[in-house]
């Protein structure tokens, strides 16, 4: 497995090597829990000279499907169990009553780090409706990427 440095961070080149698949899958797998930065993939494929169009629109892709994919574990999960993975009664209540208050909007964070992940699965455990959650999370996850790029140009 090659290695890269990028600005003090270090990447694996698989991805890289695989392209385009290679930026949707870190961005995919970016929107999981798992501990992967999309930015920085994003940043070497820029300086690689690979098409800022094309980057924006695979890795908004990867990332919101990977957030969806999260929503749907939150559908799939019940109300109780969220309930006994908070343990916090009281911190419990204040998610469920800030997702009531916002719903759909929420998936605005979705592209935070830390906040982000957990954020998604909660909206598909108290069952906001889809179609807003997707519209949202798609437009957030695309902003921040398309601010990268720019800023990066």
């Amino acid at each position: 497995m090659k290695v890269v440095s990028f600005n003090g961070t270090t990447f694996f080149m698989d991805y890289i090597e695989y392209g385009y698949l290679g930026l949707f899958t870190v961005s995919f797998l970016a929107a999981t829990i798992l501990p992967i930065t999309s930015e920085g993939v994003l940043l070497i494929f820029l300086s690689l000279n690979f098409d800022p169009l094309i980057c924006l629109l695979i890795a908004s892709l990867g990332n919101t499907l990977g957030g969806i994919t999260n929503y749907g574990i939150g559908r799939l999960g019940k109300i109780s169990t969220l309930n006994k993975l908070v343990k916090n009664p009281h911190r419990f209540e204040k998610l469920k009553v800030n997702i009531q208050k916002y719903g759909a909007g929420t998936a605005l964070l979705s592209w935070v780090p830390i906040i982000g992940d957990p954020l998604t699965i909660a909206l598909g455990f108290f069952r906001v409706p889809f179609l807003p959650v997707l519209l949202y999370m798609a437009f957030a996850k695309t902003l921040r990427y398309a601010l990268i790029i720019f800023f990066w140009n």
